[in-house]
């Protein structure tokens, strides 16, 4: 009899959608990081096949305008897109997470100034705000990466600071003070482990929305510049193509939707295993 209800609370902790989520996930970062060694052609190679020749035994996915293997392509596009995301991910936590906790346990004024400097942003789309910092910066990835990051700033910021407020509402908080605990070390020894759990979840579904930026801006021309095989910048070149050859547009786009699904199910998953509120639902 005790091993039904232990099964079952198994089940809960691993539901399908985390599994299938950290398969897919894997499978995407996997072949990324060893796309040297999978990829058959140099992604760069023009007249390694016919030009816009179909998907072949030669030639999986087919190839460009240029001639180029677009498996290669793609599988190569994987690391700058993932490079570009993560880099942006953790960039944008950082920051935002310190804004946040300042905002959380510095003065009043400092709550208020940053609260409402983190609102004005939020106000505006992080896809309008990568786009104006791109604009004035500049195209190319590291200028690219910099403004995703900024834009996930405001995101992070508001998250730190909501959790960091939930716990400086504890009891343990007070105790603290009350024992001459400084705020910094409070901060740093007792709140961020607290808070690092609901970051972390957080940070899967920024990284669904990176991606998603780093793809568009590549798009617009303003991201990754070619001959670079970055999904998005993939997209942009099969764009004229999408009647005569339009497995150009389809495997970057699957790419996409791939990775974007897989970290979404991963933090949907997760948000709902940490919130004590949904812990009990069936």
């Amino acid at each position: 009899m005790s091993d039904a209800p232990q099964s079952a609370v198994l089940r809960r902790r691993l539901p399908f959608s985390v599994v299938l989520g950290v398969g897919l996930a894997l499978a995407i970062v996997a072949v990324s990081l060893l796309a040297p060694y999978l990829s058959p052609f140099d992604p760069m190679r023009m007249a390694a096949g016919p030009r816009l020749s179909s998907p072949s035994a030669a030639h999986l996915f087919g190839t460009d305008e240029f001639g180029r293997d677009l498996f290669s392509r793609v599988l190569l596009g994987g690391r700058l897109s993932l490079g570009i995301g993560l880099t942006a991910v953790v960039s944008g936590i950082v920051f935002g997470g310190l804004i946040g906790l300042v905002a959380a346990f510095g003065s009043r004024l400092a709550e208020t100034i940053l609260l409402r400097l983190i609102d004005v942003m939020y106000s505006f789309p992080d896809t309008l705000i990568a786009l104006a910092l791109v604009a004035f910066l500049g195209p190319g990835i590291g200028n690219a990466t910099l403004a995703i990051a900024i834009s996930l700033v405001p995101f992070y910021a508001r998250v730190a600071y909501g959790l960091a407020a939930a716990e400086r509402a504890k009891p343990y908080i007070e105790a603290a003070r009350l024992a001459g605990i400084r705020s910094g070390r409070l901060v740093r020894v007792h709140v961020m482990p607290n808070i690092s759990q609901g970051l972390i979840v957080m940070a899967t579904l920024g990284f669904s929305s990176a991606i998603l930026s780093a793809a568009g801006l590549s798009f617009l021309g303003l991201g990754v510049q070619p001959p670079s095989p970055e999904w998005g910048a993939i997209l942009a070149s099969g764009r004229n193509y999408i009647t005569k050859a339009p497995w150009i547009l389809i495997f970057p786009g699957l790419a996409i939707c791939l990775t974007v699904l897989s970290f979404n199910l991963i933090g949907d998953s997760l948000r709902d295993l940490v919130d004590p509120r949904r812990k009990d639902q069936p």
